[in-house]
């Protein structure tokens, strides 16, 4: 029988045969234990079955046989195993670093499962990483990073090894750099783009304190399509503080079929360019070229400079020049994948002193495979066991995304005026289905929020109907164009909201808790969210039809509720119209956008303690149902708004409403449940909202307790 493969918990790999399914099954949980002595391989001994099932395994689930059927053959990672901090790395030879990146790259590949979004942008850097480590000397020289993606071998450099199998897990470590967690993270990456700016920023700190420690920044082709990396870069030019910026290219671009020909190439003319571009003596005799040039005078000083950048220009990548324009030395381009010319365009750069911002253009390849001498059977087996496509696959859920992107496709086929601009670190894969029926009508501008915004206002004024869609998180970097390029105008752009609410493992970086409150607070925006995938598809065809005011509406990321998993047209919703779900006496909660369902399950466990329950479905925070929330003050004497947003959102706005109206000066006693004022930390999602207390059984506790019934309420929590 074939062999096939298995990923399992702490970076083993299984090796099994083709096996009969058994109507017995264990479960395998995995457990904090470390194994720093390489990767383990198990072959299997008879033919007997299980399945196994690991929570920390986010792929397959296979029938695998008896823990003692396996026999275990170590996978030797000789050089890692020693490697505890980068100071295990400065007396290291270049090829026992080349050895060390390969084996970086190898234990990646198991750690990290083959459905991670962002796996191959680590494995790229890998060679980049291990060279600034051997380089340069972190803590004490500040090393930034623009993207998390990027980090997980720099994780493993600084003493993390251990720990990344937690990545992404509650109270495990963070899949971007944190302050918090380690020494050797001087700045927190999030949204990219940042690493520049809080370089310059160290950098122009220690030359006030006359420190000699060293700022490197490494930031990717994708973080250079926002603008405050260029603000940055010409801060840096300006202030002229010594600092290093590495430009970890990898082709990425949002041209899908980029010509190959523009690509930059690497060839050893590059490679020796790069050498002597970095060299310190040729450093030092242009400056002091320069300084000759400029006490002549007379245009001299000028026209050398001209002559200095068509030369660089010559020598140089097509777009090299910018970087000079914006005062940084250009250094490249060079190979990311050749440790030795990284080590000695580093070092070069590494010992100029007083030289100003350097820019070092390395070229990169995601796909870049283990060196063919360290293959082992293990590698090869896992990038090409030709079993490995023939085992059954997770089975995928429909997500509010996918919902969202069949009503909009829905909509562009009545409407010819519908387009989409998108914005964001990363295009969700359902937006590529409206993007392939219309390309003539989608916009991706990656990492350039604010001029989506501003851009989709034009396509407004232009006579289109733009969607902006835009992750809630990546919305707050473009917050003054909402204000004045399009709420201030009452200019009808739809911003489309993703990723609102909690995010589960991408914590607090990609969480979309404010958005409710920093859109409710525009004058003319109209803001609402669907409680379900039916109420999204009907808030589609409502922003559509919207066209004297700009609106907006969130939805969450993850899968749908089920209530009705084919597309339907969408029937335009009544502006500030809420609904009833279910009607009682006792006691009223009102939910916004997906907590709506949870207010649901509070609702069928206070049923079975006899309470009546009404639950009402907001659908809009502005403008409010006013009608519907006098109704639900009038009759009942306990009104529990719920929402997942911070405070200041929908419960606000309904508290403000209640007060000015006097419901608050009658019998109605109000309650908010909103998300806790606090950062929550990566966890699964479920986990995260019990931790906010945004369950329906937290809501259901918080009815009892106004109902005077602690003793249920604590039981309940118990």
């Amino acid at each position: 029988m074939g062999t096939a493969l298995a990923q399992c918990p702490l970076g083993k790999i299984a090796h099994y045969e083709k096996l009969r399914v058994s109507p017995h099954k264990m479960e395998l949980s995995s457990s904090n234990n470390s194994f720093n002595v390489g990767l383990l391989t198990m072959k299997l001994q008879s033919s007997s079955s299980y399945t196994i099932m690991s929570k920390g395994y986010n792929g397959r689930i296979f029938a695998l046989p008896d823990v003692e059927d396996f026999s275990w053959e170590e996978v030797p990672l000789p050089i890692l195993d020693m490697v505890e901090n980068p100071i295990h790395l400065k007396n290291l030879s270049p090829k026992e670093l080349k050895q060390l990146a390969d084996e970086i790259r190898l234990e990646l590949s198991v750690i990290i499962s083959k459905k991670e979004k962002a796996f191959k942008a680590s494995l790229a850097a890998v060679e980049l990483t291990v060279a600034i480590h051997h380089v340069f000397h972190a803590p004490m020289d500040k090393i930034l990073w623009d993207m998390g993606e990027q980090t997980y071998a720099h994780k493993i450099l600084t003493g993390r090894r251990a720990l990344m199998h937690t990545m992404r897990e509650k109270d495990g470590i963070s899949s971007f750099t944190s302050r918090s967690e380690s020494e050797y993270d001087p700045f927190g990456s999030g949204h990219g783009c940042s690493s520049i700016s809080a370089g310059l920023g160290m950098a122009v700190a220690r030359d006030i304190k006359g420190k000699r420690d060293r700022i490197v920044t490494v930031i990717t082709n994708a973080t250079t399509m926002a603008g405050q990396v260029y603000e940055a870069m010409g801060s840096a030019g300006y202030f002229d503080s010594n600092m290093v910026v590495i430009l970890n290219d990898s082709h990425k671009t949002l041209h899908l079929k980029l010509d190959e020909s523009s690509k930059t190439p690497i060839n050893a003319l590059s490679s020796t360019l790069s050498k002597f571009q970095s060299n310190k003596s040729f450093r030092k005799l242009r400056e002091a070229a320069k300084g000759v040039t400029k006490r002549i005078g007379r245009g001299v000083h000028e026209l050398a400079a001209k002559v200095d950048e068509y030369a660089r220009g010559m020598i140089g990548p097509l777009g090299s020049t910018l970087f000079e324009e914006l005062g940084l030395y250009y250094i490249g381009p060079v190979d990311g994948h050749n440790i030795e010319d990284l080590i000695s365009v580093l070092r070069e750069v590494a010992s100029l002193d007083s030289m100003g911002p350097v820019l070092i253009h390395v070229i990169t390849d995601e796909n870049h495979k283990v060196a063919d001498n360290f293959k082992t059977e293990t590698a090869i087996k896992q990038q090409e066991d030709p079993h490995d496509s023939a085992l059954p696959c997770r089975i995928h859920q429909k997500t509010y995304s996918d919902c969202f992107v069949e009503a909009l496709v829905m909509e562009a086929e009545k409407d010819t005026e519908i387009v989409t601009v998108h914005a964001g670190m990363e295009m969700e894969k359902s937006l590529q289905i409206f993007q392939e029926v219309f390309p003539d009508r989608f916009f991706d501008v990656g990492l350039a929020e604010q001029h989506a915004v501003t851009f989709s206002a034009g396509l407004s004024c232009g006579g289109l109907k733009p969607f902006c869609v835009i992750p809630s998180t990546f919305l707050q970097r473009a917050y003054d164009q909402v204000v004045h390029d399009v709420d201030r105008q009452r200019i009808p752009v739809r911003f489309v909201i993703t990723s609102a609410g909690l995010v589960g493992s991408e914590g607090p970086t990609q969480c979309g808790a404010f958005d409710i409150t920093y859109m409710s607070c525009l004058p003319n925006m109209i803001v609402m969210a669907p409680s379900d995938e039916e109420e999204l598809v009907h808030m589609v065809a409502t922003a559509s039809h919207v066209n004297d005011r700009p609106v907006c509406f969130r939805y969450p990321r993850g899968a749908i509720v089920g209530v009705n998993s084919t597309a339907s047209n969408g029937v335009p919703i009544e502006i500030g119209k809420g609904r009833i779900l279910a009607e009682g006496k006792d006691i009223a909660l009102l939910g916004y956008g997906s907590m709506v369902q949870n207010c649901l399950k509070a609702h069928s466990v206070l049923s079975k303690l006899g309470i009546e329950v009404t639950v009402a479905d907001a659908r809009f925070c502005k403008p409010l149902d006013i009608n519907l929330i006098r109704q639900l003050c009038e009759n009942h004497a306990f009104l529990i708004t719920v929402e997942e947003g911070s405070i200041g959102g929908f419960g606000s706005h309904v508290a403000q409403f209640i007060a000015l109206d006097g419901q608050l000066d009658s019998k109605i006693k109000w309650r908010p449940i909103v998300l806790p004022d606090m950062y929550i930390e990566n966890a699964s999602p479920d986990e995260q909202l019990s931790y906010a207390g945004l369950t329906g059984h937290h809501i259901a506790a918080t009815a009892l307790s106004l109902l005077g019934l602690t003793r249920e309420a604590l039981l309940l929590m118990c």
